[in-house]
């Protein structure tokens, strides 16, 4: 049920607890998954009983005002009362304002959920609508398949150009970072599961946000903003490099990651941007190290800092990724200048790369994570995968080439 603007659609949510569920995937839809889940837990969804979509500036505000009124003519009966249960909805949206791409936020028909050993069944009726939400069955994963992404819009002598280009604007004082992306692109076999992506980048990645959210799909490591019972929590990545080929050399270059003044710079502008977009909504309690500490993935080594504080106002968790998007860490440092300069130099539409994905309850808590290591998936099979890296004035083209490749990997290994 697609929603007209201004409509507010009453929903009635049940939540009940199922037997234990080994994995969300195997329920999917195979061309169409609804997840967010990070080391197997987490929710999905099947079918949609409301699509809500928005465009322009105030996009995601839009977003977080519209849900505020449906929830509060909702009904839901939620006796479990964990994170994921009740009413909640997935939400993908665009990092520009100006991109072709809608942003929505879509309420399952049935959200299936597993955390803490405890796994459950939410079935959403709209009223007036008499047919029964879908049934959380497992179906066996299609077959295998393998394809290649090839260079799009911006290959990479191309981006090498784009990095230069931008490295002298910041040796002239127009800016101190902006974040450049490139693009691979392919295309899904007949018949191919996407669920099988997924669970290449679930296995793969099990430390990040896996989700799949309107076609948008990827691991990201990058938390925007958790909101639990008045708490606010995120987790900053900027500045990264290759993790070694054995434990020597991987100690040493997260030796040198950690030392690096490029990178330390690069992710004090992140973390700073993050701590300036909290700072009204959590005006006393909010917290970030002084010192970043690095991260391991399987690919690669990231700077990172955890920020914790505790909310001043009633702003929601899908609030909260408005006033923080976007951060320091996609776009650059000032902001504004950063999105003009991506404007002038990107050739891309960068759809919902960037952009924040996650979900938001009746309550206003929820997850978003910054979509990284994503790709978009069209309706027709088409697949656009994106990858980016913070340009400062030590920046060197062929090394910032280089790092996009390692970023690539997750989503270049799911797919072949």
């Amino acid at each position: 049920m697609t929603v007209a603007p201004g409509e507010v659609p009453v929903l009635a949510a049940r939540t009940r607890v199922v037997d234990p569920l080994t994995s969300l995937l195997p329920i999917l839809d195979a061309r169409a998954p609804l997840l967010f889940m990070r080391r197997g837990e987490g929710v999905a969804g099947l079918g949609e009983a409301v699509r809500l979509t928005f465009r322009g500036a105030d996009r995601i505000a839009q977003a977080a005002e519209t849900w505020r009124r449906i929830t509060a003519s909702a009904t839901i009966d939620d006796p479990v009362r964990k994170s994921g249960t009740g009413l909640l909805a997935f939400g993908a949206f665009t990092f520009d304002e100006r991109s072709a791409f809608e942003s929505v936020l879509i309420v399952p028909r049935t959200i299936v959920g597993r955390r803490d050993g405890v796994s459950w069944v939410t079935e959403v009726r709209v009223a007036g609508d008499e047919t029964e939400p879908p049934a959380a069955v497992a179906h066996e994963l299609g077959a295998e398949f393998r394809l290649s992404l090839l260079p799009g819009e911006v290959g990479p002598a191309r981006f090498r150009e784009l990095v230069a280009d931008a490295v002298s604007r910041i040796r002239a004082g127009e800016l101190r970072k902006v974040v450049l992306a490139r693009d691979l692109v392919g295309h899904l076999p007949e018949g191919g599961d996407l669920r099988r992506v997924l669970a290449e980048l679930a296995l793969g990645y099990p430390d990040t946000w896996t989700f799949a959210i309107d076609g948008h799909l990827g691991s990201s490591p990058e938390t925007l903003a958790r909101v639990s019972h008045g708490k606010v929590t995120a987790r900053v990545l900027a500045g990264s490099i290759a993790r070694g080929a054995d434990a020597e050399s991987d100690h040493a270059a997260a030796l040198r990651l950690a030392t690096s003044t490029k990178d330390l710079d690069e992710h004090s502008y992140a973390v700073q941007s993050v701590l300036d977009a909290l700072a009204p909504h959590a005006r006393s309690g909010i917290s970030a190290s002084e010192i970043p500490f690095a991260l391991k993935l399987p690919n690669l080594w990231h700077l990172a800092t955890n920020i914790e504080g505790v909310l001043s106002d009633v702003s929601s968790a899908l609030d909260l990724a408005a006033a923080l998007h976007p951060t320091a860490a996609v776009a650059g440092t000032p902001t504004a200048k950063a999105l003009e300069v991506i404007h002038e130099l990107e050739p891309l539409d960068r759809g919902r790369y960037g952009g924040p994905v996650g979900w938001v309850d009746a309550a206003g808590d929820g997850k978003w994570a910054v979509s990284l290591r994503s790709a978009e998936v069209s309706p027709e099979g088409d697949i656009r995968a994106y990858a980016g890296g913070g340009i400062l004035a030590a920046s060197d083209p062929d090394v910032e080439l280089a790092e996009t490749k390692l970023k690539f990997r997750p989503i270049v290994e799911a797919f072949g």
